[in-house]
């Protein structure tokens, strides 16, 4: 396949974790388009993977935390008369702390990066992949999502939006030759732990949690194959199938202690 005849992915928050090794795995046949605010981490892998898979890597720096962001990287992307086939939207990043008492400023940055840029970016390309009647877009949820999180209850109530949204969407373009996946790891070794201010976690420890290339290459192979949802990891998907046999209160007493169990408190 050469360069020109590869469809295009674009990714979010692609700089590192999980957004970097979709990255790497979409591009042993995809172009792509590279998005996040360190321009530097961008532009590495940008020539890293143009010189290991000799594809076509556009950087595009943005900050999706600002309310213009995803506006302007459309626009920005539209200019160059790139047509994106593949939209993954994998920005996002979460906070351990009680609601009464986190950062509300960055509870809000959350909202925009999580929910917002997404359910933006997702309607604005969107209608010309409606147009060409095909392409993929690939949201990155999590298990958290499945369920309310004391201590992280932002983050938690961000990822139910991204996990419920996908699946409806499924639902409503099947037929259309648009696919939406939603991938939903659980903890993963990323940055997405330091960020949250959990990377003491027990619950992050490594006998618990997936390497981000793991996570991405089932990502992207669920995607392929149109799956609705992919949850990387037996132990992940226990989980979330014993939670349909346990009363709501239990779930949310046991998230809750783990997550205090973060916070030292036990």
């Amino acid at each position: 396949m050469t360069s020109s005849s590869r469809p295009v992915a674009l990714v979010t928050g692609a700089s590192a974790g999980i957004g970097k090794e979709l990255a790497k795995v979409l591009a042993r046949d995809h172009n792509l388009i590279l998005t996040a605010r360190r321009v530097d981490e961008l532009n590495r892998l940008a020539a890293e993977l143009k010189s290991a898979h000799g594809i076509g890597c556009h950087v595009v720096p943005a900050d999706l935390a600002d309310l213009a962001g995803p506006r302007t990287l459309f626009d920005t992307i539209s200019a160059t008369g790139l047509q994106v086939d593949v939209l993954v939207n994998n920005a996002g990043f979460g906070d351990l702390s009680p609601f009464a008492t986190a950062d509300l400023g960055k509870m809000l940055r959350m909202i925009q990066v999580n929910v917002t840029a997404l359910t933006e970016l997702t309607g604005l390309f969107l209608p010309g992949m409606r147009s060409r009647g095909q392409g993929r877009v690939l949201n990155v949820g999590s298990v958290a999502g499945f369920q309310p999180g004391p201590m992280m209850g932002v983050y938690y109530a961000t990822k139910a939006f991204v996990n419920s949204l996908s699946q409806s969407m499924t639902n409503e373009l099947a037929g259309s030759g648009i696919t939406v996946t939603c991938l939903c790891p659980g903890p993963t070794d990323s940055e997405f732990a330091a960020v949250a201010g959990m990377q003491s976690s027990r619950a992050f420890s490594v006998g618990h949690r997936l390497s981000a290339r793991a996570v991405a290459e089932q990502g992207v192979a669920g995607m392929k194959r149109g799956k609705a949802l992919v949850i990387p990891g037996g132990r992940n998907k226990l989980l979330i199938f014993l939670q349909r046999f346990a009363p709501r209160s239990v779930v949310i007493q046991v998230v809750r202690w783990m997550q205090e169990k973060r916070l030292g408190r036990q």
